[in-house]
């Protein structure tokens, strides 16, 4: 029996296994990474979406006024129709740090419009832009967060021509004086 022959065959055979293997392995890892973007993205997605429903929908009862209803209670009632704390949960569970933090920050200022809102503050009122414009900035710093953590890209103001996220410089009842309580 020829060893030499025997030897290559099994290492030629041992090298083409391992690589195969190697392959696969290297394959599902990147798979696995891809599909753990694919889910951060959908949820990040996700969670400014409510935020931005919640958000509409306080600026709605701002707006409105109506004697009718009751603001602290329409106001508790957005969060809950835009199912912001579901969302949030599954946010947290996905989120990389910055981009949770940046999240809850934008939460947090959410949530100081509904509580402005809940007074009965009007949407030209002084109370409500305090909280509002303080929103509109975590709001672009959060975009700002999950930009870099998913493309490795992010902008500033400037790129859209702007002084500041908060938006306050481009507000029209900002520049041209708040009313005392409406």
């Amino acid at each position: 029996m020829d060893w030499g022959t025997l030897v290559a065959t099994v290492s030629g055979g041992f090298i083409a296994i391992s690589g195969t293997v190697l392959a696969d392995h290297l394959r599902q890892r990147h798979e696995k990474s891809r599909g753990a973007a694919d889910r951060r993205r959908a949820v990040y997605i996700e969670f400014i979406s409510a935020v931005g429903d919640c958000h509409a929908r306080l600026r709605q009862i701002a707006q409105d006024q109506d004697p009718s209803t009751d603001p602290d209670r329409a106001a508790r009632a957005a969060l809950g129709e835009a199912a912001v704390h579901e969302v949030r949960e599954r946010f947290f569970i996905d989120a990389s740090a910055d981009v949770a933090g940046a999240g809850q920050a934008m939460f947090a200022q959410l949530r100081a419009v509904q509580r402005v809102v809940g007074t009965g503050a009007g949407h030209t009122s002084a109370a409500f832009h305090d909280a509002y414009h303080p929103y509109l900035d975590r709001v672009w710093t959060y975009r700002v967060a999950v930009r870099r953590e998913l493309e490795d890209r992010t902008f500033s103001p400037e790129s859209f021509g702007w002084d500041d996220w908060d938006g306050r410089d481009r507000c029209p009842i900002c520049r041209h004086g708040l009313t005392a309580g409406a």
